[in-house]
């Protein structure tokens, strides 16, 4: 299962989930967020990380050239938009930035989910709807909401995940990866290497069990396949 560290602030806390097998991590670039990075110090870890991990840069209601410059200086790979950005306002950050994007989505009930279908970017992430906050809050959401989601673009499920939840998380959605950010803190922006690793480890048990379940249910198919053809031709 990918994880994605979000909320990360120094370089430290970067090296730490990039060693515990993190598939991606974020800077946030939000002013409103308490986990803001500086810009120096986004490009640092950009560049330090460059070619292990994927960097997201995390924005909301950006205006574009502050995304295409903070793309260019952190060297992001990822743009993770967690605003209200229309459909086209998407396309455009790609085609500039040239990046893949991440459009979130604050999830109050089966509405938001189908919403999501007008967007076609790289990815969906589906976070909890707090009022006035645009991600970080820790709070969850109904997970089964996003498992009977259709459109075929991958998701990735956030919102108060930590490690003694993640893996009934990841059974009710399916989620393509999951994105923790206070549920592997100390303190807002301050992760905690333990809890990043204990995540980890428990996304990977629990990404285990979501692919044996789905080679099982293969399996089913094929042998009540093969029944069927042996029928026919009986």
């Amino acid at each position: 299962m990918k994880v994605k560290i979000c909320g990360i602030t120094t370089l430290g806390d970067a090296e730490a989930a990039v060693s515990a097998g993190a598939w991606a991590v974020g800077l946030n670039h939000s002013p409103e967020s308490p986990r803001l990075v500086a810009p120096e110090v986004a490009a640092g870890i950009g560049a330090a990380l460059k070619r292990r991990c994927e960097v997201a840069g995390v924005f909301v209601n950006a205006h574009l050239d502050e995304v295409v410059a903070a793309a260019e200086g952190a060297e992001l790979t990822l743009v993770q938009l967690h605003g209200e950005e229309g459909p086209s306002y998407c396309a455009e950050v790609h085609r500039r930035t040239g990046c893949r994007v991440i459009k979130a989505f604050r999830v109050r009930s089966p509405a938001e989910v189908t919403a999501a279908r007008a967007y076609r970017t790289d990815f969906h992430l589906f976070d909890a709807y707090r009022r006035g906050v645009h991600g970080g809050s820790g709070a969850s959401f109904d997970w089964e909401l996003v498992a009977g989601r259709r459109g075929g673009v991958p998701a990735i499920l956030a919102g108060g995940l930590d490690s003694d939840n993640v893996g009934e998380a990841i059974a009710a959605a399916n989620p393509w990866a999951v994105d923790v950010c206070s549920g592997v803190e100390s303190s807002p922006g301050v992760k905690d290497h333990g809890r990043i690793v204990s995540f980890i480890a428990a996304a990977d048990r629990a990404g285990a069990r979501q692919r044996a379940e789905r080679e099982r249910r293969r399996a089913v198919g094929r042998a009540r396949r093969a029944v069927a053809r042996e029928r026919r031709g009986g």
